[in-house]
């Protein structure tokens, strides 16, 4: 536990007098938000608002509670209000950051040209094989909109070549089949029947995407690789940008929400429909830009 933590706890218990299971909420909580801010290369006094934000969308994600939620952010303004006293920051990045059940944050995504761009070239390892598997992790995040628990957990029983579409467990164990494009198909045959293999060196792992060592590819490995990926070609995004990227160009390019709803496993139509005031919002950019009268 990183030095800064246990002093902050220290302090909770003998100065502000808190109970020890009050003291060891706040140690889970801040722990986890730790790990996540060591996968971006951060610490607990270097984070920003943004860095927060990203945390509470993980939490989202992983299906937290809105009330697990407000916990979690109480606990990081805790830390910061303790870091202010102590001198060890001088701002306080959550002092004006609400309940996350008042947030309307728009999620971001990339461009078409930008999404082009990364995939002109994906290539941040070597040997080859490696880089081809990279390579066909980004596409298929892009082309089934999948997050990326649900592709790093793949197995190749999964994947049907033949019908073009791949079988994805998501949250609360629901399946759902997700279509993917001939493109993609083709570079998955291509990867199973011989990148796949090298990966492997003679091991057997029923994962689609492996690493050298056999085991599937982990979360932090994949946030690693698409971080050196965004550093090369001088796009900041994230794997999840990837799944709103996907969610913004379907319906900018004419799907209905509905359809869109099943791709991306959303169990309620709301949570999809934040992606109809993102190309909104986006088309208020374009009008102010371009009308003579904007």
């Amino acid at each position: 536990m990183e030095e800064v933590l246990k002093r902050f706890l220290t302090y909770l218990s003998v100065e502000k007098g808190l109970s020890r299971n009050t003291t060891e909420s706040y140690s889970r909580d801040l722990t986890k938000f730790h790990e996540f801010l060591l996968s971006k290369g951060k610490e607990l006094t270097s984070f920003s608002r943004p860095d927060v934000i990203d945390f509470i969308e993980r939490l989202r994600e992983e299906g937290y509670a809105l009330s697990s939620i407000c916990r979690f952010l109480s606990s990081i303004k805790g830390l910061c209000k303790y870091l202010l006293l102590e001198h060890v920051i001088k701002e306080d990045s959550t002092e004006t950051l609400q309940a996350p059940k008042r947030w309307e944050r728009l999620p971001k995504s990339l461009t078409v040209s930008e999404i082009r761009s990364l995939f002109e070239d994906a290539s941040v390892d070597k040997p080859r094989h490696m880089t081809i598997r990279n390579s066909v992790m980004l596409e298929l995040l892009y082309a089934s909109g999948m997050r990326v628990s649900e592709l790093i957990s793949l197995k190749l029983e999964d994947v049907n070549l033949e019908a073009g579409f791949i079988k994805v467990l998501g949250k609360g164990s629901k399946e759902r089949i997700v279509p993917v494009t001939v493109r993609t198909i083709e570079k998955l045959k291509r990867y199973i029947n011989h990148h796949r293999t090298d990966v492997l060196k003679k091991r057997h792992s029923p994962y689609l995407f492996v690493t050298g060592r056999g085991r599937p590819m982990t979360r932090q490995r994949f946030w690693q690789t698409m971080k050196a990926l965004a550093r090369k070609r001088g796009i900041e995004f994230s794997p999840h940008t990837i799944r709103h990227s996907f969610a913004t160009h379907l319906l900018e390019g004419g799907a209905d929400l509905r359809s869109v709803q099943k791709m991306l496993g959303h169990s309620d139509i709301s949570t999809t429909q934040i992606y109809t005031k993102v190309t909104a919002e986006r088309l208020k950019r374009v009008y102010t830009k371009h009308h003579p009268r904007a």
